[in-house]
C-alpha cells in the first residue's frame, strides 16, 4: 500500500467521480482506477459502488476513509518535521484569513516572502465558520480570525491584539466627530451591514438580539473591501471591528458602547498539531508588524 494510493482514494472518496477525481489529480482515469483496484486487492474489500450513473462508498470504504485520513496526514507531519530539522524553511503554508482581519496582513506577508522565498503561501479568505471547519479538516495549518464566540475543544485561540466592535462611517459624517456611540444613536440612521456569518455581524446582532426591526438596514454585504467603498461615497453607516480600517483613508471608527464588545485578533490551531517552522515564522513576523502593534503594542504569541 502507498500514500499516493490512499490519497487516490480520498480523493474519490471525497467526488464520488472517478473522472472529475482523476482531472483533480493529473492523472489519466484509467491510471487513478488501476490504483483503486490494486488498493482494494490488497485490502480485499470492495471500497467503492460502481455503476453506470454513480460511485458510492461501501461500509468498508467509509471505515477505510477514516484512518486513511489519518494515515495521509501523519505522513505529511513526518515529511515536514524532517524537511524542518534541515534548518531550511520550505514548502507550503496554508493561512485561513477571515475577510475582517485581512487589511493587517499585507507588511506580514511582503516580509515573509522576502525572508523565506522557498516558501509557497496559500491564503484563503472566508468566513469564521467556514475557516474554522478548514483548519479542523487540516486544510489550512492555522486562522487568523476574531475572537470565537463559542469555544472548540480542539483549537487553541492565542490573542493577538485587542480590539473592539466600532461604528464605522466617512469622514464627514455627522456621527465621525464623536468620542463614542450607543446602540440607540444607531436607531437614526441608515446601516449598509457586513452579511450574516461575518464575525463583526454576529457580534452587533447578539447585542441587538430580537431588536434587530428598528434598524434601518438598507444593504448587507460579504465583501468588506466593497462595503467600506460604499460607506466612503455615502452617509451610510456600518458595524465593524476597529481594525478593520487599518490603512483606510475617508473613513472613521468610533467605539460602540457595549457590553461584550471584545473583537481580540487571535490566532486559532489545532492543539497538540504539528506546527511548521514556515507558521512559526509567520506567527513571529505578524506579532511584531506595525500593523498589529498598532491596536495592541503588548501583543506577544511567541
Amino acid at each position: 500500500m502507498e500514500i499516493r494510493q490512499i490519497k487516490y482514494f480520498l480523493k474519490v472518496a471525497e467526488l464520488l467521480n472517478f473522472s472529475e477525481a482523476s482531472k483533480a489529480l493529473y492523472i489519466t482515469q484509467s491510471t487513478l482506477s488501476q490504483q483503486i483496484k490494486q488498493l482494494e486487492a490488497e485490502l480485499d474489500v470492495v471500497l467503492f459502488e460502481r455503476n453506470s450513473h454513480e460511485v458510492s462508498l461501501t461500509e468498508a470504504g467509509d471505515h477505510f476513509k477514516r484512518y486513511a485520513k489519518k494515515v495521509v496526514i501523519d505522513a505529511e507531519d513526518c515529511l515536514q518535521k524532517m524537511a524542518d530539522l534541515k534548518d531550511v524553511i520550505t514548502g507550503e503554508l496554508n493561512i485561513g484569513v477571515t475577510y475582517s482581519f485581512s487589511p493587517l496582513l499585507s507588511e506580514t506577508v511582503l516580509a515573509f516572502m522576502k525572508l523565506h522565498p522557498k516558501v509557497k503561501l496559500n491564503i484563503v479568505y472566508k468566513t469564521m465558520g467556514e475557516l474554522m471547519d478548514m483548519l479542523l479538516h487540516r486544510e489550512v495549518d492555522f486562522v487568523l480570525a476574531f475572537k470565537p464566540t463559542e469555544k472548540n475543544d480542539k483549537i487553541d485561540s492565542h490573542i493577538l491584539f485587542n480590539n473592539h466592535l466600532s461604528v464605522v462611517m466617512s469622514a464627514d459624517h455627522p456621527l465621525a466627530g464623536y468620542e463614542s456611540l450607543s446602540v440607540d444613536d444607531l436607531k437614526l440612521y441608515e446601516l449598509a451591514m457586513p452579511a450574516k456569518g461575518l464575525q463583526a455581524r454576529s457580534a452587533f446582532d447578539d447585542v441587538i438580539q430580537a431588536n434587530s426591526q428598528n434598524f434601518k438596514i438598507h444593504l448587507e454585504l460579504n465583501d468588506v473591501s466593497i462595503l467600506l467603498k460604499l460607506i466612503k461615497q455615502s452617509k451610510l453607516v456600518t458595524v465593524l471591528a476597529e481594525s478593520t480600517i487599518h490603512g483606510e483613508e475617508g473613513v472613521v471608527a468610533v467605539p460602540l458602547q457595549v457590553a461584550d464588545s471584545d473583537m481580540a485578533g487571535c490566532i486559532h490551531h489545532l492543539k497538540q498539531a504539528y506546527l511548521k517552522r514556515s507558521a512559526c515564522e509567520f506567527y513571529k513576523l505578524l506579532s511584531q508588524s506595525r500593523a498589529v502593534m498598532k491596536y495592541s503594542a503588548l501583543a506577544k504569541l511567541l
